[in-house]
């Protein structure tokens, strides 16, 4: 169910009609969950809500595509993930990585390091990442995509995009044993 009094199916079906209601009902059901995503990658709630506004656009441009053999919010995450990096790389700010010789080595591997923190507070020290590696951290930890896919999507190699991934974690679990917990 997407909402009470209709179906996914019917709303599918209005918004491959371009039935203007459908496609309210399909976008206020899925709206906040994917401007969470398009605010992970953003950083910033304006550009976080134009990323959102463009993967509604190409959803419902393209809902004539959906097959229904996987899940709706599967298929519209895949476009916002992907509007999302690709507004990023159009704005070029993917070149703020974690420089390979910053002189940073990591923290020590101290119980101090290791402590658990919630979910809000992880997202901050995330958001304190450089640009580009808070992009490739989240392709590959929430996202799930490979190496190899973030370096085709990104243009960057798969050593880049490991390396960068490395160092973020890294430099996350700074930030962490850093807290005032």
């Amino acid at each position: 169910m997407i909402s009470a009094g209709f179906k996914e199916d019917e709303i599918l079906s209005g918004c491959r009609k371009n039935d203007r209601r459908s496609q309210e009902h399909l976008y206020r059901h899925f709206a906040k969950k994917m401007y969470a995503v398009c605010l992970g990658y953003a950083g910033e709630r304006a550009l976080a809500q134009d990323m959102l506004q463009e993967a509604f656009i190409k959803v419902f441009r393209n809902i004539k595509h959906y097959k229904s053999d996987g899940s709706l919010e599967g298929w519209i995450r895949r476009i916002v993930t992907n509007t999302s990096i690709d507004h990023l790389r159009k704005r070029r700010r993917t070149d703020e990585y974690i420089e390979t010789n910053s002189g940073y080595i990591g923290p020590e591997t101290t119980n101090s390091a290791l402590r658990i923190i919630g979910f809000n507070e992880l997202i901050e020290q995330v958001e304190r990442l450089p640009q580009g590696a808070k992009l490739i951290f989240n392709m590959h930890a929430l996202d799930g995509y490979s190496h190899k896919e973030i370096a085709q999507k990104l243009e960057i190699t798969e050593g880049t995009s490991k390396s960068q991934f490395n160092r973020a974690r890294k430099l996350l679990m700074d930030f962490i044993g850093n807290m005032n917990l």
